[in-house]
């Protein structure tokens, strides 16, 4: 029998939006989506990238606007205390030395205090055969440089953001720094999404042991911008434990820690590395 058959096994939450340009809008969908988590019992939450603001040039203004005030950030900290949760604040711009914003990962634990920040490494600069057809994310963004683990009352977590998915080593150095827990807020755009989002997390929790929560935008935000959906939480066996489609969703499942050390004991990958 699996330990997940057990009451006592702590939640967590996949939170997917279909975010557009009116801040405020956003804002309440966003608490929506935690308190539906909190009364699930899921005990961390994972809100996408962009979450606050999507397809709008105002995120300079909005860098500017927390880099001085934080009002995002004091969000945030009032909805992780508010519904005594770990939330992983999807992604946020916050000003670079350069002009550019960073999006930036805040973490807060259920004390609503900051656990600490993620500034996403791999910019999605590619050509994709959608209505938007080429995105250039360096324009606007600068590419942090850390990766980021930190602890927090349900595991240790690594953060990614999108297109970081696609880079496997960053993965596995936070397996070394101890993570038990990859989180991923994104916005996969449809057509790239829909080929390889699941296989690219089934893959990541696979090689790396870990339970894996992507939280994906997964609707229409304009007439040139699609995001693929299927927010999903994934064991470190690989399990599709729950999925969501496209549209506004929370996606719960149990994290069983135990059983994951266990596999990890019973596979030791991580020690068998030779190069």
């Amino acid at each position: 029998m699996r330990h997940s058959d057990s009451l006592s096994l702590p939640k967590v939450a996949a939170l997917q939006m279909v975010s557009v340009d009116q801040l405020p809008v956003n804002l309440v969908r966003a608490e929506a989506l935690v308190s539906k988590a909190a009364a699930k019992g899921a005990k961390l939450a994972v809100l996408p990238e962009n979450f606050a603001l999507f397809g709008s040039k105002d995120i300079f203004k909005l860098a500017i606007s927390e880099g001085k005030h934080g009002e995002l950030q004091q969000f945030l900290s009032g909805l992780a205390k508010k519904y005594q949760i770990t939330l992983v604040g999807g992604s946020i711009p916050l000003p670079a030395d350069d002009g550019r914003v960073f999006a930036t990962s805040l973490v807060y634990g259920a004390d609503g205090v900051c656990l600490g920040a993620y500034r996403k490494i791999h910019l999605f600069d590619a050509d994709v055969g959608d209505a938007q057809g080429s995105y250039r994310e360096s324009e606007s963004y600068a590419p942090g440089d850390a990766v980021a683990v930190f602890d927090s009352d349900i595991g240790r977590l690594g953060i990614g953001i999108c297109y970081d998915l696609r880079f496997p080593e960053l993965f596995r150095t936070m397996v070394d720094k101890g993570a038990d827990i990859i989180v991923l807020p994104s916005a996969f755009t449809r057509q790239t999404g829909w080929a390889h989002w699941l296989p690219l997390l089934r893959a990541r929790a696979i090689e790396n042991q870990c339970l894996v929560v992507a939280a994906n935008q997964g609707g229409i935000h304009d007439a040139k911008r699609q995001t693929s959906g299927g927010s999903v939480v994934i064991d470190s066996w690989g399990r599709v434990l729950a999925e969501a489609g496209l549209g506004e969703a929370c996606v719960v499942a149990e994290f069983d820690r135990e059983e994951q050390n266990a596999l990890r004991r019973r596979m030791p990958v991580a020690q068998h590395r030779r190069i």
